[in-house]
């Protein structure tokens, strides 16, 4: 059996290996083990998007804490940062997600959280995956005094709400102002209409009716088409699309232009310089980010650092580096001085917040950034050698990066869960873009397809 942990947490199609019922037990039997360990009986929090299996992987979840000593703590659909801020604030041991972020309903998965509101380390999923194979795994139960409980958390929903709005600055209101959110009819269909009412906004909000079978269904950060139409529609000031488990956000301004997680950092940075809080004038990003980015970065005299995909190593990165910003292209942009994870609804605040204090309209403030034209072609591999040794895929990378010279660059990666190797080129035109991610597709497809 290969490694269950993936760059973010346990994924798969749900009722089929691993995303079964007795998998999310031994997963809440293993948590609530290692947690039991310090001494004390511990409290494991457990949140969920609104897919129709996490009613099933919840109470698979419970059962396996339960039956190890520990206590449940249940506060129902939640998005990922709200596991992860409640987790601290109800002083939990551990917390877990059961969502599979932005992917249709028919997957799941589960992400754990430990008790500072950080993911886990790779060594600590390790840990829990070896106690999960243990042959010895049935024989750790409590004993029949000590079967944990599980509790409802009715007030969840409201601290979360009252934590967003302090990261908005109180001499700013939002009265006036049109705010459209796509809920993604996930995990903020409820408090991110809240939030933006209680700050003063005149909230429209779309999908955010939730059937267990929605959520991510033609909306969300995946699909913002539809709220780019409405915010033209309703002359608003701004939208907001929130993907499945609100942990990201892609922004519409004014005019209905889409802006990525990049225009959020390239925004957010430029306010917070202004404002004396940008730390160590750095933000960080991945490999994926738009070249366009680094220039606008560079001329607000702000270094830029870059990690591999993934917003696990972006946050690794911005601790490492005491960095306060730091984000991924799709969305996930993580605000240190906030939260520890990146959250949808935060960022979107964030975005207001620099709107506010710069006094200017989304679509002005994210000219700062001219978008390099980039083409990502996704090649399905038979196997994933090293791309150095394919002297043919070297020869014609080299080969456009010569030719791109600063006005364009390339990266050729395989994907870290499928079985895929994607090609992506920035240039200076579409045309040029298209025609050299397309030479390098070929060559990678009669290598390795």
């Amino acid at each position: 059996m290969g490694r269950l942990f993936g760059t973010d947490g346990i994924r798969g199609v749900a009722n089929a290996h691993p995303m079964t019922a007795e998998m999310a037990m031994n997963v809440g039997r293993a948590i609530a083990y290692l947690c039991r360990r310090e001494g004390h009986t511990p409290r494991v929090l457990i949140g969920k998007d609104t897919r129709l299996s996490g009613y099933m992987l919840e109470s698979a979840l419970v059962s396996g804490i339960c039956s190890m000593g520990a206590d449940a703590l249940l506060v129902g659909p939640m998005t990922t940062p709200g596991v992860a801020f409640l987790t601290v604030s109800m002083r939990a041991d551990a917390g877990i997600v059961i969502s599979a972020s932005h992917n249709p309903y028919q997957d799941n998965g589960i992400k754990i959280f430990s008790r500072d509101g950080f993911k886990l380390p790779d060594v600590r999923e390790e840990e829990i995956e070896r106690v999960m194979t243990s042959p010895d795994l049935s024989t750790l139960n409590s004993d029949p005094d000590n079967i944990g409980k599980a509790y409802r958390i009715d007030d969840a929903r409201g601290r979360y709400i009252v934590f967003m709005k302090r990261t908005f600055p109180e001499v700013f209101s939002l009265e006036g102002m049109k705010i459209v959110l796509d809920c993604a009819n996930g995990a903020t269909y409820k408090v991110a209409p809240e939030v933006f009412f209680e700050l003063g906004a005149k909230v429209i909000p779309l999908f955010h009716e939730p059937d267990g079978k929605n959520i991510n269904l033609g909306c969300g950060s995946q699909h913002p088409e539809a709220l780019a139409l409405e915010v033209v529609k309703n002359g608003a000031q701004a939208g907001f699309a929130f993907d499945g488990d609100g942990d990201r956000v892609i922004v519409v301004d004014e005019n209905g232009d889409v802006l990525s997680g990049d225009h959020i950092l390239a925004v957010c940075a430029l306010a917070m310089k202004n404002q004396g809080r940008l730390r160590n004038d750095l933000v960080v990003t991945t490999v994926m980010a738009n070249l366009g980015l680094k220039f606008a970065l560079r001329e607000m005299g702000v270094d830029m650092a870059t990690t591999k995909v993934g917003d696990r190593y972006v946050l690794e990165e911005m601790l490492a580096r005491g960095a306060v910003i730091g984000g991924e292209q799709s969305g996930h942009v993580i605000f240190l001085d906030h939260h520890t994870s990146g959250d949808g609804i935060i960022s979107a605040l964030q975005v207001l917040s620099a709107m506010k204090y710069e006094n200017k309209p989304l679509s002005a403030l994210s000219k700062i950034m001219k978008v390099f034209p980039q083409r990502l072609i996704n090649i399905d591999v038979k196997s994933k050698p090293d791309l150095e040794s394919i002297p043919e895929i070297v020869k014609i990378i080299r080969e456009v990066e010569k030719i791109l010279g600063e006005k364009g660059r390339v990266l050729v990666r395989y994907s870290g869960t499928q079985q895929m190797c994607r090609v992506m080129v920035e240039g200076p035109t579409e045309a040029e873009t298209d025609r050299y991610a397309g030479m390098i597709a070929r060559v990678v497809t009669e290598k390795l397809a």
